[in-house]
């Protein structure tokens, strides 16, 4: 029984490692702009397919799955600039404009992905072979030891960003008090434009951590952003840290849920969540951020 729970918390771990990069990518883009970004599951297929492509013209993972990262992160840019920034520059673009503006982007993206690939499923080689690792009781692939070490480098490296870095400090300055930010000299369009681009390159990132496990195609973005948004409010939207918190506890939930319950229902248990945090925790676990208009 027990070696059965430490199963059930291995496959958790490495499923809501995947969620909380995805919410760390609303919690950033809502930050900066205090819409949702209901593209940002799109970030997490271009990831995966990207790298699956750069992979057949022969490059090496170590080569391809930077690149991969960059060329969401260079979708990320041109979406904010093609897409965001023209809707802002009106001044007519509230928050539900904008976040009607990103599910219109994100079916785009969709639509476009299946004119560059197709709609088959695509698998990504594991970076370090597939041979199963025993580990407290718990039998685990190695390309789980590289999702959860990759969420932790990324997790890190945002840390660092934001808390000792000029332009980490001016991005978490607008999104306390955008006004206040610009009246500083903070350019908050280059902070919207930066924001875009970590949250693709971390939906990315989780793209091309799972491919190896679960495959990749055009479509799984879907339920990805919707996993990655459930995360995001069971953490606090807005909140990093609740975001990798919202992240790990929503993998282990659904694990455990489809291991003692039934797989039919890991699926669902994502829109409980949310249903759960909108009724009893509108804040999440540490509190979404809020900021109060005079």
């Amino acid at each position: 029984m027990g070696d059965q729970w430490m199963q059930f918390v291995a496959a958790g771990l490495t499923s809501g490692a995947i969620y909380a990069l995805v919410a760390l990518g609303f919690s950033i883009v809502y930050n900066a702009s205090h819409a949702i970004n209901f593209a940002q599951g799109e970030f997490v297929m271009i990831g995966g397919m990207a790298a699956v492509s750069l992979v057949a013209t022969g490059l090496p993972l170590l080569v391809a799955v930077p690149l991969a990262v960059a060329v969401a992160g260079v979708v990320g840019l041109l979406v904010e600039k093609l897409a965001i920034e023209p809707a802002q520059r009106t001044g007519r673009a509230d928050v539900v404009t904008l976040i009607i503006i990103t599910i219109g982007v994100a079916l785009f993206l969709r639509g476009l992905a299946q004119v560059l690939w197709d709609k088959r499923v695509h698998p990504l080689p594991a970076f370090s072979g597939t041979d199963p690792i025993a580990l407290f009781g718990a039998t685990v692939m190695p390309q789980s030891l590289w999702v959860l070490a990759g969420t932790a480098l990324a997790v890190v490296a945002l840390g660092w960003f934001f808390s000792r870095t000029l332009y980490g400090k001016a991005m978490r300055a607008t999104a306390v008090n955008p006004l206040a930010a610009q009246l500083m000299g903070i350019s908050t369009r280059g902070v919207m434009l930066v924001s875009f681009a970590l949250a693709a390159m971390l939906g990315a990132l989780g793209g091309v951590l799972t491919a190896p496990i679960t495959f990749t195609s055009y479509d799984v973005g879907v339920m990805l952003g919707l996993k990655g948004f459930a995360a995001a409010m069971l953490g606090g939207l807005g909140s990093f840290g609740g975001a990798v918190a919202g992240g790990l506890m929503l993998g282990l939930l659904e694990s455990l849920g489809a291991g003692f319950l039934s797989s039919a229902y890991k699926d669902a248990i994502a829109f409980v969540v949310i249903l759960g945090v909108l009724f009893f925790m509108p804040g999440g676990l540490v509190g979404a951020r809020r900021s109060d208009r005079v």
